[in-house]
C-alpha cells in the first residue's frame, strides 16, 4: 500500500500542497512519540495558563502546538498558521501560498486517564492581496479548504485526510510512514448510533430535546428502532468512529451563554471536520444549515455541530425547521 506522498503523487496532486501535508505528518509523528511515553516524559498535566478561548492548557497542548508552529513557519511555501492556542494568526513567509489552521491536540482533557486525542488541520491558500498576518486572509468558507484532516493518537496512530477527492485513511509505521489502509472511507447513511453530551440536554433548544427524546424512546417510539449513545467528549474520536462505522455526532447550542454560537471553533474544528464527513458522503450542519457555507466572521468563531450519517443528520435537520428565525439568526446561519 502506498505511503501518503506516494498515493497524493500518483494522482497529481499540488507538488506544493504535498509537501506541505508531509510536514504536517513529520510534524505529527513526532508528537505520538511525546504521547506514547505519557507520565514518563513528566509533561502531563495542565499549566496555570488559560488559551484564547478561555479554556486551561495541557503543557502537550502547548508543545504539540509549538512543535506545529515552528516546523510550518520555516517552510517558504507557508504563509501563515492560525492555531487554536494563539490569539492571534502568525505570519510565515510573504511569500508563501499556504494558510494552515490547527487544533494541536483536540480532546486533550483526556491526555490525563490515556484515552485518545488527535491533531486536526485545514489548509486554505492566501487571497490575492493579503499576507499570513492577517485575520481577515483566513475567513474563508469552508468550501474554500484545500485540504484537510486529522492525526488520532491512539491504539495505533492514524491520519484520515481529504485533499477534495474522498477520504483516505492511512496508519503509522514502525518506520515513521503513514501507510495507506483505506482509500475510499464512507459512511454509511444510516445509523442506530449517536453522540452527544447528555449532561446539557436541560439547557437545549425544545427542537435538539425533542430530536434526542425520540432516539432515546427508541422502538417504543415514533423512530421505532432503538439507538446506542457513544460519547468520547473528544471531537476528534467521536468523528472517527463516525467515518468508521456511521453514527451522528452533536455539540449543538445551549442556552448556558446564549451570546455564544456553540462550544466548538468552527475553524479548527467545524470546517475541516465537515469538510471530512461531506467528503465520505455524510452531512455537517448547523442543526439549521450547512456548516461548509458559513462565511466566518472571526477567526475564533465558536459553531453548533451536528453531522454524520446523512439519513439521520436530514432527521435531525427536519425537526429544527419548526424553530424561529431568531434562532437561526443565533447559531450565524
Amino acid at each position: 500500500m502506498p505511503n501518503v506522498t506516494e498515493y497524493l503523487s500518483a494522482r497529481s496532486t499540488d507538488p506544493e500542497l504535498t509537501d506541505l501535508i508531509s510536514a504536517i505528518c513529520t510534524c505529527c509523528t513526532g508528537i505520538a512519540g511525546q504521547l506514547q511515553l505519557g507520565a514518563l516524559t513528566g509533561i502531563l498535566g495542565a499549566l496555570e495558563d488559560t488559551n484564547i478561548q478561555g479554556e486551561t492548557q495541557k503543557q502537550l497542548d502547548v508543545i504539540a502546538n509549538d512543535n506545529l508552529k515552528e516546523a510550518l513557519l520555516k517552510l517558504p511555501i507557508v504563509a501563515g498558521i492560525a492555531s487554536e492556542e494563539e490569539d492571534l494568526p502568525v505570519a510565515g513567509n510573504p511569500e508563501g501560498r499556504f494558510l494552515i489552521l490547527f487544533d494541536p491536540l483536540d480532546g486533550s482533557s483526556n491526555i490525563d486517564v490515556n484515552v485518545s486525542v488527535g491533531t486536526i488541520f485545514s489548509v486554505l491558500e492566501v487571497p490575492a492581496g493579503m499576507n499570513g498576518g492577517e485575520e481577515r486572509a483566513y475567513l474563508q468558507a469552508g468550501r474554500k479548504q484545500l485540504a484537510a484532516g486529522y492525526v488520532l493518537y491512539g491504539p495505533a496512530t492514524t491520519l484520515v485526510m481529504t485533499t477534495g477527492s474522498g477520504v483516505q485513511q492511512y496508519c503509522l509505521d514502525n518506520n515513521g510512514e503513514f501507510i495507506q489502509t483505506a482509500s475510499a472511507m464512507t459512511i454509511p447513511t444510516d445509523t442506530k448510533e449517536f453522540a452527544i453530551n447528555m449532561a446539557n440536554q436541560r439547557f437545549w433548544q425544545p427542537e435538539m430535546q425533542s430530536y434526542v427524546a425520540g432516539l432515546l424512546a427508541g422502538s417504543d417510539g415514533e423512530r421505532g428502532k432503538n439507538f446506542n449513545m457513544r460519547w468520547i467528549a473528544a471531537m476528534v474520536t467521536d468523528v472517527h468512529r463516525i467515518l468508521t462505522r456511521g453514527g451522528i455526532f452533536s455539540y449543538p447550542w445551549d442556552n448556558r451563554d446564549p451570546a455564544k454560537p456553540g462550544k466548538l471553533r468552527l475553524m479548527y474544528e467545524g470546517n475541516p471536520m465537515s469538510y471530512l464527513v461531506e467528503q465520505a458522503g455524510g452531512l455537517a450542519t448547523t442543526c439549521y444549515g450547512n456548516i461548509l457555507d458559513m462565511q466566518p466572521t472571526k477567526i475564533h468563531q465558536r459553531v453548533a455541530v451536528a453531522l454524520g450519517s446523512k439519513n439521520e443528520i436530514e432527521v435531525l435537520l427536519d425537526a429544527h425547521k419548526g424553530a424561529l428565525e431568531s434562532d437561526a439568526a443565533k447559531l450565524n446561519v
